[in-house]
């Protein structure tokens, strides 16, 4: 999905547009299978009772509000949260209801790096700092492919695609 044209600038365009690396939809995804398996479980057991309607009852809602708390907004979370690398600037865009944005001209950037552990290596994430005019270095985590984002950061922010190849032939 594109970022929206209407929010960049006439001769701007994106570079990159990268939600978070799916990883951090790992525990939302458990957190839903364990709901829904204790659920039935509890359900099953209060099967034979006389009460069971109401416990049936009580289970349903406890169960659609841990998977709305533990699932649906970690889920709504990471859809709303963008990275986003244009030919100006570096934009985060994170929220729904409370929207947050942050964006850092190319021109302000220092220095570019990134970090990955093993675990982040194995699934293909990592976390990018950026250090720009700001106090303290901005870090991204569970940016996808954040190699690749790291390397077209640089050739972005040195304004020439080509200073990877350049001095091969010699």
């Amino acid at each position: 999905m594109a970022y929206p044209d209407d929010l960049l600038s006439p001769s701007e365009h994106v570079v990159i547009h990268k939600h978070p690396h799916w990883k951090m939809l790992l525990l939302p995804i458990v957190s839903f299978l364990v709901v829904v398996g204790v659920g039935v479980f509890l359900a099953s057991i209060v099967g034979d009772q006389s009460w069971a309607p109401i416990a049936w009852i009580a289970l349903a809602v406890v169960g659609v509000l841990l998977v709305s708390w533990l699932t649906l907004a970690p889920l709504v979370r990471w859809r709303t949260t963008h990275f986003i690398v244009t030919s100006d600037r570096v934009m985060a865009r994170e929220g729904v209801i409370k929207r947050t944005g942050l964006d850092i001209p190319l021109s302000r950037i220092n220095s570019v790096r990134f970090e990955h552990g093993i675990v982040d290596r194995v699934v293909g994430c990592g976390t990018l700092i950026i250090e720009s005019a700001s106090d303290e270095p901005l870090e991204f985590d569970d940016i996808p492919q954040v190699e690749r984002v790291h390397s077209l950061l640089y050739r972005e922010v040195n304004d020439n695609p080509d200073d990877d190849f350049h001095l091969q032939g010699r």
